[in-house]
Order: structure tokens, then sequence, then C-alpha cells
């Protein structure tokens, strides 16, 4: 049994910044964002918890796959975890910057940074496991549809731009 619990452990780790992210974002749907202007091709609010659910998991399986490859958390992994460590508090943040605080101009800041950190994350991912950095590739796509949104939102809700 204690030979799965890294593997359950490493991944399921992400969904608990998304559960807490679910609930900051759940009310925020019904009443704050719905009073933004969004652009037309803007995914439905319905497809971003199933594609949450799914990035998250292939994220935290990802992960498990370069503990396991470089044996745990030795000094090798220090950068690969690290970054990987970095990029998911950069997630966990974005929701309660957007959501929370409505801050579209640091949500985008921060989504450009998070966006990057992904991007480390895979080029450190790659010599140790081909299969962990293809497992980023869907989320880094989203991210950068994610930014791409974030900014459109920023940009056309001049009224809702903070000091």
């Amino acid at each position: 049994m204690t030979m799965w619990l890294p593997l359950i452990g490493m991944t399921a780790l992400p969904h608990v910044g998304g559960i807490y992210g679910g609930f900051i974002t759940r009310q925020q749907v019904k009443t704050w964002y719905p009073t933004l202007k969004k652009p037309s091709w803007r995914p439905p609010n319905a497809a971003f918890p199933v594609v949450w659910t799914c990035l998250y998991t292939g994220m935290g399986y990802g992960s498990y796959l370069v503990w396991k490859e470089l044996g745990g958390f030795s000094e090798n992994a220090l950068v690969p975890l690290g970054l990987y460590g970095l990029q998911l508090a950069l997630n966990w943040a974005w929701t309660p910057i957007f959501f929370g605080a409505h801050k579209l101009k640091w949500a985008l800041i921060e989504i450009v940074l998070l966006t990057g950190t992904v991007g480390a994350t895979m080029v450190s991912w790659y010599p140790i496991s081909g299969t962990a950095t293809l497992l980023l590739a869907p989320y880094l796509s989203w991210l950068c549809l994610a930014t791409s949104l974030n900014y459109c939102i920023w940009r056309d809700n001049p009224e809702k731009k903070e000091e």
C-alpha cells in the first residue's frame, strides 16, 4: 500500500487548490463574471471544471513520474520539482486574484508568469521523463488560451480596471 501513497498523493495534490478555487469561483460566476465583456471564442463555463480536472490529474501524475524517476525528493529533484511547486502555487493564486479580488491586470501579470513557469517546468522535465513533459502540454496549451482570455477581459472592461 505504501508504494501507492506517493502516486495517489502527488496525483491528487493539484486538485486541492482546484477545489479551493472552485469555492471562490462558484459564486462569482453567477454574480460578477456575467457583468464582464468576454470574447465570443470563450469556452462555456461548464467546460472549465471538466478541463481543470483533467489538467490537474495530468500534471499531478507527471510530477509523480518525475519524482519516481529521480528516486524521490533528492538533490537532483530540486529544480524540476521546485519549478513544478512554483507553477502549482502560481496556478492556485490566479483564481483568488481574478475571481476573488477582481484584479484583472494583476491576474493577467500572474498568469503570464504562470505560463512561463510551466514552460520552464517542461524544459526541466524533458530530460527526465518525456511522458511527464507531454502530460504538461495540454496544460500549457490551455494556459495560452486562458492568458488570451484574461487579456481580452482586461482590455475590454476598462470600467473594471483597477488603478
